[in-house]
């Protein structure tokens, strides 16, 4: 097949959309497939090993240029619902397949006119969904397939001693969470446990979340210690016992979850929206929000260490599912049936 993945946000950026989008082409290059990639970031076609992508990379493409790749290809397959671009099909007629790795419309948010407007497009393509809980607020038939991870970077290393207790991954902004849990963690001091937490990450907040443990006296428990990627990412969470997503909001997934579960971290998370599908069996969920619910989870994984066994055994069947050859499979399965 000729495949125009167009994803609003890729390479040089980094988060998760543009992980995924990197991986998708990648997989479906090396499946045998011709695959040209449209994005709105500008950058080079060098990868962060300063490689040529196997794929050519149209950055910011004009309309005819738009139109020309679009009537190139035998399918057009959207990293998320892109409505500027749905002029190009609707003229040439080409199947339409869309990723939904967020919400459309937000959980408990009113809807508006520009949410209504895609939810009713929708109903003109061929949809994804990367949780139930997505494909559920989609109100239209989708294929539900979870997100990949990238083993050949997150994976278990036994020469790195499992030393710390609890791990933060994620930006430091109110809708992660993080100041839920140094607030639990300061509660545990009434049960005589004093776990170590380090922080993985940057954001607005994190002066308020730092002045927060200090506040709370657990300054010296939490540990900051900024952005991490690659291999010095992967040899901290190795070097952790709990991997905690407090999200207050619900995430879409969790794709975090399955980069801690592979580095053998057990993972608490919120259980609202599909981050209770990325963690299944290798973990707990606790109630957005809820920060004694919070505080009774990590109580438990600290006193009971069986339970992170048991949770650590039921890893490898589950992240067998996120493999990123047997994602792309599933994907290739929906974009075959759209071009037939």
């Amino acid at each position: 097949m000729k495949i125009l993945l167009s994803s609003t946000y890729f390479y040089p950026n980094l988060g998760g959309s543009e992980t995924d989008a990197e991986i998708f082409a990648r997989e479906f290059v090396k499946l045998g497939h011709t695959v040209k990639v449209v994005t709105q970031t500008p950058g080079s076609n060098f990868d962060d090993r300063g490689a040529t992508f196997p794929f050519e990379v149209m950055r910011q493409p004009s309309a005819l240029h738009l139109l020309k790749l679009t009537r190139w290809s035998d399918v057009c397959f959207q990293n998320g619902i892109i409505l500027k671009q749905a002029w190009a099909m609707w003229l040439t007629q080409t199947p339409w397949v869309i990723r939904h790795q967020t919400w459309i419309q937000h959980p408990g948010q009113q809807p508006t006119w520009l949410t209504q407007l895609k939810l009713r497009m929708v109903k003109l393509a061929t949809s994804i969904a990367i949780s139930k809980p997505i494909a559920d607020h989609l109100n239209h038939p989708s294929t539900l397939i979870p997100n990949p991870y990238r083993e050949d970077l997150f994976r278990h290393l036994p020469e790195i001693p499992r030393i710390k207790e609890l791990v933060f991954l994620g930006r430091l902004v109110s809708d992660k969470g993080l100041d839920l849990l140094l607030s639990a963690i300061a509660k545990l001091k009434n049960d005589n446990l004093y776990p170590r937490l380090t922080v993985i990450g940057t954001g607005e907040e994190g002066e308020v979340l730092r002045q927060q443990a200090e506040d709370l006296k657990i300054n010296e428990q939490v540990h900051f210690v900024g952005a991490k990627v690659g291999e010095e990412l992967v040899h901290l969470l190795n070097a952790h016992q709990i991997l905690v997503v407090p999200s207050r909001w619900h995430e879409p997934f969790g794709v975090v979850a399955l980069e801690g579960i592979a580095c053998g971290c057990v993972v608490v998370g919120s259980s609202g929206g599909g981050l209770k599908d990325a963690i299944g069996d290798c973990g707990t969920t606790f109630p957005n929000g809820d920060e004694a619910s919070l505080k009774q989870v990590l109580y438990q994984l600290l006193t009971q260490p069986e339970l992170l066994i048991r949770y650590r055994s039921n890893a490898t069947s589950h992240l067998a599912k996120h493999q990123q050859t047997a994602v792309a499979k599933a994907y290739l399965q929906v974009l075959e049936t759209a071009c037939q």
